[in-house]
C-alpha cells in the first residue's frame, strides 16, 4: 500500500475481515485428520471385512488411499480455500479513501474516495453484534453505494473513518447536509471533532 499512496496521504489502519469465516474450517482441521486416522486403523484391523464378508483383504491398501484422499481433499479443497481468501483481503483506511482489497493471484480492489462519502451506516447481524464486528455501508451519492463486509471491531473503524473525513481540508467533504449516520439511527456531523470518550470497542488490528 505504501507505494501507490496518494502525495500526502497516510495509512490509518489496515485490517482483515473479522475471522469468523475460519470456525468452521479450523474445526474441520481438527476433525478430519481424526478421523481419517480412525478409519485407516479400522481398515487395517479388518474392519470392512468384518463388515463386508465379501470383501477381500487385498482391497486394504485400496481403502487405506480412499480414506486419505478424502481427507486431503476437504482440507485442500475446503479448509485451505477459504483460509487463504481471508489471508488475501485487506480492508485499508488512509487519510484520502477506504481500499478493500480480495484475492492473492487475482486481485480486486475496491477503493472510495472519502470526499465523495456522504452517509456511514454499521449494519449488523446477531452474531456479528457478539463478534464485535458488522458491515460498514458507504452512501457516496450514486445508485449503487459500497458495503465494506466483516469488518472487526466495526464501531472504532467506523469512528477512524470519521474522524478521517472530519481532518479533510475544508471544501473536499461532499453531501448535501454533511451529517452521518451510525448504527443506532443518530447522526453527527463530521465537521465536529470526534472526542476520544466517544471511542468504541477494542484495539487497532494492524
Amino acid at each position: 500500500m505504501r507505494r501507490v499512496l496518494l502525495p500526502g496521504e497516510q495509512v490509518i489502519v489496515v485490517t482483515r475481515p473479522q475471522p469468523r469465516m475460519l470456525i468452521v474450517p479450523a474445526l474441520m482441521f481438527i476433525v478430519v485428520p481424526a478421523l481419517a486416522a480412525y478409519a485407516c486403523a479400522w481398515v487395517v484391523k479388518g474392519g470392512p471385512a468384518r463388515l463386508v464378508p465379501l470383501v477381500p483383504n487385498e482391497w486394504t491398501p485400496w481403502l487405506l488411499a480412499v480414506c486419505l484422499a478424502l481427507a486431503a481433499w476437504v482440507l485442500l479443497g475446503y479448509c485451505l480455500p477459504r483460509v487463504i481468501a481471508w489471508h488475501a483481503t485487506r480492508y485499508i483506511l488512509t487519510s484520502q479513501r477506504i481500499v478493500a482489497r480480495y484475492g492473492m493471484l487475482r486481485r480486486r480492489d475496491e477503493q472510495v474516495l472519502l470526499a465523495a462519502v456522504r452517509h456511514v451506516a454499521i449494519e449488523q447481524s446477531l452474531l456479528q453484534r457478539l463478534l464485535h464486528s458488522g458491515n460498514i455501508s458507504l452512501e457516496t451519492g450514486y445508485p449503487l453505494g459500497t458495503v465494506v463486509p466483516d469488518v472487526p471491531e466495526v464501531a472504532t473503524f467506523r469512528n477512524f473513518l470519521l474522524d478521517a473525513i472530519d481532518d479533510l481540508p475544508q471544501g473536499e467533504a461532499s453531501g448535501a447536509d454533511g451529517m452521518t449516520d451510525n448504527a443506532d439511527g443518530m447522526t453527527y456531523n463530521p465537521g465536529e471533532a470526534w472526542p476520544w470518550e466517544t471511542r468504541e470497542g477494542g484495539r487497532d488490528e494492524r
